[in-house]
């Protein structure tokens, strides 16, 4: 008799079924695990002997042969522990197998029969409530897999737990989903003295979505403005929610099974990976770009960055995905980010101030710019100076309007956009306009349409550089609550589409 158990292998974001086939034929004593298993899954049958001899469970004198289905899809990971000991169980008359076989199990067995939380519970909930199964899970991984309300969730503390569940012993409980958390941070726009050309810029990125690039000296306040950017972004939607929660389980970051309403805040070191940002290495995990989905990635010290790091963003800035190919994988995630990138004018810093310009100024700035690509510089919305800040500035009041002044105005101008994009699922914001929603959506007036044609013509304007110009002043106009992009939003988005000190 061959009995059945079910779990997921995960391709990206994609939990795809797999059918876990127990026999126990006559032969010699055996184990064996086949259908591509790798390292981890093919150690699963030392601990699943162990975990059974734990539970005063022998083994028969047999040969068992465990086969992963389909054969040719890669297995990776230790979650394939619990499905191949319920399929054994199963095959031991230990537990009905017409039971197990309504489940999809995942998790990682300890030698004494303890179940251990893996990554990708959420995901492979999903794919068990398409499938119209339950879910069977660690107890700590329990709360996040109830998020996907269509599946029941028995989350059990140790395999015995299993067996009582299923022979009906000991019920368990169906799992209740985590806390909706909501970070709200404490750093205030009404911090950064002056800089209010800046602060403009980035209530403008956070209300469409736009890649934002910021040029100043060495503690004129770039980090300092961008660590205040999550103050005033609003929280994340259901599906949105959903989505980055899924990223976040394959990387193993949700904690207690909670899903955060926060945006993503990405901010990797300049000496990162390809891979670490872009995502791949080992089982090609996502990268920094994916993580930060549906939030902000930040890059201090942009130039500094590797260049072929750089250029491999210029892709997933326009599609809003990323594919990872490997001999072995490949891999597609979803990354729609918002790119806030910091960078000094040049090597030294200070290349605006001839007294403390080193030599080989105004070269070296020219050698700093050519770090970043034309491609890539053209693809910020948004580009804008950070002077430094007067020392008598530093002793004024904090003045100016509050990150919650400010994030009401994004809010409203967000929601704005979603009514706008509302039969448009690839649409959530102004950057993603594009094709025929621009044009119905982002026609400015008869004079506006002038200067524009005018600024495209005197700063030579790509295609790619006017259709942003006209997204951002959709922007603007949506935070003054207009329907119609008058003249001033062309000219302000212009002005923000004019070269920076790194541009020279």
């Amino acid at each position: 008799m061959i009995t059945r158990a079910y779990t997921v292998a995960f391709q990206g974001i994609e939990a795809r079924q797999v059918e876990v086939q127990c026999a126990v034929t006559a032969g010699l004593p055996a184990f064996s695990i086949v259908g591509l298993p790798d390292k981890a899954v093919s150690e699963a049958r030392d601990r699943v002997r162990t975990a059974l001899s734990a539970m005063a469970i022998a083994l028969p004198s047999k040969r068992i042969t465990i086969n992963l289905s389909p054969a040719n899809l890669p297995k990776v990971g230790s979650h394939f522990d619990l499905p191949i000991a319920v399929a054994l169980l199963c095959a031991l008359e230990i537990i009905p197998p017409d039971v197990a076989e309504t489940h999809v199990a995942f998790g990682e067995l300890s030698l004494d029969g303890t179940l251990v939380p893996v990554i990708g519970a959420l995901p492979a909930a999903m794919a068990a409530a398409e499938q119209n199964r339950g879910v069977l899970c660690p107890l700590e991984s329990g709360a996040e897999a109830a998020w996907v309300g269509n599946a029941q969730v028995i989350a059990a503390a140790t395999l015995g737990d299993v067996v009582r569940h299923f022979t009906g012993q000991s019920p368990i409980k169906p799992s209740e989903p985590g806390e909706v958390t909501q970070v709200h941070s404490s750093k205030d726009l009404m911090d950064v003295k002056g800089q209010e050309r800046a602060k403009r810029a980035l209530e403008i990125a956070a209300a469409g979505r736009h890649h934002l690039m910021m040029v100043g000296t060495p503690g004129s306040g770039k980090s300092m403005l961008a660590a205040r950017l999550p103050g005033i972004l609003p929280p994340l939607s259901a599906t949105e929610a959903l989505e980055t929660s899924m990223i976040h389980s394959l990387a193993g970051l949700l904690s207690a099974g909670g899903i955060s309403k926060s945006r993503p805040f990405r901010e990797p070191h300049h000496t990162a990976s390809m891979a670490a940002i872009i995502g791949g290495g080992r089982n090609a995990k996502p990268g920094e770009v994916s993580l930060a989905h549906n939030g902000v990635l930040f890059m201090d010290e942009f130039p500094e960055f590797p260049r072929t790091v750089l250029e491999t963003l210029r892709q997933p800035i326009e599609t809003g995905e990323v594919m990872i190919a490997r001999a072995n994988a490949h891999v597609k995630y979803p990354c729609k980010f918002m790119l806030i990138a910091a960078a000094n004018p040049c090597k030294c810093g200070y290349l605006t101030d001839a007294s403390r310009a080193c030599g080989r100024a105004p070269n070296c700035g020219e050698d700093y710019m050519g770090r970043i690509s034309g491609p890539l510089m053209d693809r910020f919305d948004l580009r804008v100076d950070v002077p430094p800040v007067a020392y008598t500035d530093l002793d004024l009041p904090t003045g100016g309007e509050n990150s919650q002044t400010v994030r009401q105005r994004v809010v409203t101008a967000r929601a704005v956009q979603q009514v706008r994009y509302g039969d448009k699922p690839d649409m959530r914001s102004n950057a993603d306009a594009a094709g025929e929603a621009l044009s119905e959506f982002a026609t400015p007036t008869p004079d506006a349409r002038e200067l524009l044609m005018r600024a495209a013509e005197q700063f030579k304007l790509s295609a790619r550089g006017y259709h942003r110009v006209l997204r951002v002043a959709r922007t603007i106009a949506d935070l003054d609550g207009l329907d119609d992009i008058q003249k001033p939003h062309i000219a302000e988005a212009i002005s923000f589409r004019l070269p920076t000190q790194l541009d020279g």
